[in-house]
């Protein structure tokens, strides 16, 4: 992977981390149009990590109070949403420990793959948005207890498969649940913290990412990163409003269309 190559997938892995639309599925599909082969996963962990931190920039307020209030001990609602997010993370914590290999393996498996991942996010969209507007018209909207936030971490751990959005299924299953929109899109996108910086310490400290490893020069892996960081820190704010604004009919008719272009292209 040279350096032009990283650039264009940090960029993209930026963009779309805030969408509905499976940020690592994109990065299959474009790594095997233009036949970008890596080793394993480190650079799709890499740039998450790198839109992880541009959600820490954003939500830097909101994370310090939570941070702050948690390890004081208090009992408030930023603690609260503290452990609903430690909670949340314990499915996707069994994914990486007993499923590491065989989920790494699933970003080198072709567009096949992705195409029917990108066609179950689509109707997962449609069925939580119809959800959605039903019990809105029941006056049934409720919070995220705990009972939602492990439901939506089963739904993070499904979505390490590339082509399921996780920003899609985790806010698909909140919604489904009863939750209020404008409170389930941040939850999703502070929910992957854990994991992500998780992983990547873990990583880095037994060496994943050395060049010996991964077969991807640093510096490849310092330009996929910035890009990331950067776009990101760019399009989070906006996307986020954009996912609570915008019906996700778009969103779903979108994932259709590209799922169906998968499966066809390795056709022809």
């Amino acid at each position: 992977m040279n350096g032009f190559e990283a650039l264009a997938l940090g960029l993209l892995q930026g963009l779309t981390e805030f969408l509905p639309v499976s940020s690592s599925g994109h990065l299959v599909i474009v790594k095997t149009l233009f036949g970008i082969e890596t080793k394993d996963a480190s650079f799709e962990i890499v740039v998450h990590l790198a839109t992880v931190l541009s959600t820490i920039v954003v939500f830097r307020k909101q994370i310090w109070e939570m941070v702050s209030d948690t390890l004081r001990f208090r009992a408030t609602p930023a603690t609260g949403l503290t452990l609903r997010l430690l909670f949340s993370a314990i499915p996707v914590l069994v994914v990486g420990l007993f499923f590491k290999e065989r989920v790494e393996a699933l970003f080198t498996g072709g567009l096949t793959l992705v195409g029917w991942m990108l066609l179950l996010t689509s109707v997962l969209l449609l069925v939580s948005q119809w959800l959605s507007a039903l019990r809105l018209k029941k006056g049934s909207v409720r919070p995220i207890g705990y009972r939602e936030a492990f439901l939506i971490g089963v739904a993070q751990a499904f979505a390490v498969v590339p082509g399921l959005s996780r920003s899609g299924a985790t806010i698909a299953t909140g919604l489904s649940l009863g939750g209020d929109k404008d409170k389930v899109a941040p939850f999703s996108f502070l929910m992957v913290l854990i994991p992500v910086l998780g992983e990547a310490f873990l990583e880095i400290i037994s060496g994943g990412f050395a060049q010996a490893g991964t077969g991807i020069p640093f510096i490849s892996l310092a330009i996929g990163f910035t890009a990331a960081f950067i776009s990101g820190l760019l399009a989070c704010r906006l996307m986020i409003s954009i996912v609570r604004r915008v019906k996700f009919t778009w969103f779903a008719v979108y994932c259709l269309l590209a799922g169906l272009s998968c499966l066809i292209v390795p056709l022809l």
